[in-house]
């Protein structure tokens, strides 16, 4: 995943001269995971990506736990994150475990003071509010409101936003970010069953080529440091490449739903898969048409992953004082279901316009220290009827 995608200038087979038109060699560069075991990329670039001329002293990104094992519904008000204009400082990891952390973002700038290469995790940024142009050494992808960006780890990009009001929701992810085994076929092809196809995704398609030296900035992350490491070329000086190695978008408006004649499970939401979580996207949908289906979801004991939900936008039916930018986590462990007069409210509806991403994360998340500054500390009592919350 992604399937095979060819950009620019390449040989006629790789691993062979490749030559510049004043007979000077090209440099291949082999972009692989998992050593030489899976999806990789062939990148060819006017000079080697090798030529570092200064590296700084690293300093920490890692994030502040404020609890480490807990217990609790929770709930938190992501669009309290305040804007900064940097788009690195303005990362806040709020859930985070040994898999992936879930950070939120408001940048009110764009990525073009330096580059940023994350060489820890693949990225998945969820584009809540914004528009612009991701630009990366594989080419640029545009970007607007509803849009997934998955960033494979190692590559360098840049990011242009088109105005200051931005808000990512953002998944930094420590094993490959794939599409769900069950919508793929043996040799990969999403299939006919799946709620999206390749014609939705979003591949790199203009190649920025610069065969310019100079003094060229790149803050590499590893292991929660940053590493500010200065390069003698352009990182963007890729003439060509191909491969199956490369960042993709996908717009959540695009995710065809399933649905049923009763209340469907949220496997049937699933968007991407990783190791220990998946990613499901709640769209706009009609609901189930059996003639006594109760729409609202019912109740669910999480036993063994956490649910988080981000509500993107619309009219949620199972909940209750539901914002834009609100996150809520629902821990292994303790059920949760339908606020009170959810169900029979949802009997006869037809259709929902909700709109929410969800990440089901197989191993307890830890609670940051900036997350606790945004949460509500009285939701774990919104399943209790009013009368009993005033009392």
């Amino acid at each position: 995943m992604p399937h095979y995608h060819q950009l620019g200038k390449i040989p006629p087979k790789r691993h062979t001269q490749f030559r510049k038109p004043d007979g000077s060699l090209y440099s291949e560069e082999l972009f692989s995971t998992e050593g030489f075991s899976d999806n990789y990329s062939i990148l060819y670039r006017h000079h080697p990506p090798t030529m570092i001329t200064k590296v700084e002293d690293a300093y920490s990104v890692a994030p502040k736990i404020a609890l480490s094992k807990q217990l609790r519904h929770r709930s938190f008000a992501g669009f309290q994150v305040a804007p900064k204009a940097d788009y690195l400082e303005s990362r806040v990891p709020v859930l985070v475990n040994n898999d992936l952390h879930i950070c939120l973002a408001a940048p009110q700038q764009s990525l073009r003071a330096y580059f940023y290469k994350n060489a820890d995790a693949d990225e998945m940024l969820f584009i809540h509010e914004g528009e612009g142009t991701l630009r990366t050494m594989y080419g640029n992808i545009d970007f607007e409101y509803g849009d997934y960006l998955v960033i494979p780890r190692g590559t360098i990009y840049q990011i242009d936003f088109k105005t200051e009001n931005n808000r990512l929701f953002i998944v930094e992810s420590f094993s490959p970010i794939v599409y769900p085994k069950k919508y793929v076929n043996s040799n990969g092809q999403l299939l006919e069953h799946s709620p999206y196809c390749e014609r939705d995704i979003k591949v790199p398609r203009e190649l920025e080529t610069h065969d310019e030296a100079g003094d060229f900035k790149i803050k590499v992350k590893k292991q929660q440091q940053i590493y500010p490491y200065y390069y003698a070329y352009h990182p963007f000086d890729v003439v060509g490449w191909d491969g199956c190695n490369y960042p993709f978008g996908f717009s959540i408006h695009n995710f065809e739903p399933i649905t049923g004649r009763v209340h469907q499970p949220p496997p049937v939401h699933q968007t991407f898969a990783a190791g220990g979580y998946v990613v499901c996207s709640f769209v706009p949908r009609l609901f189930d048409y059996h003639p006594q289906a109760i729409p609202a979801p019912y109740n669910h004991s999480n036993i063994d992953s956490d649910e988080v939900l981000y509500y993107v936008a619309g009219d949620f039916m199972s909940r209750k004082h539901v914002e834009r930018g609100m996150i809520n986590l629902h821990p292994g462990g303790v059920p949760h279901g339908p606020h009170p007069g959810a169900v029979e409210k949802s009997i006869g509806a037809k259709a929902t316009h909700e709109l929410a991403v969800m990440v089901d994360t197989f191993r307890p998340l830890q609670i940051t220290e900036a997350a606790l500054a945004l949460e509500d500390a009285d939701y774990f009592k919104s399943w209790l009827p009013d009368e009993m919350i005033k009392g």
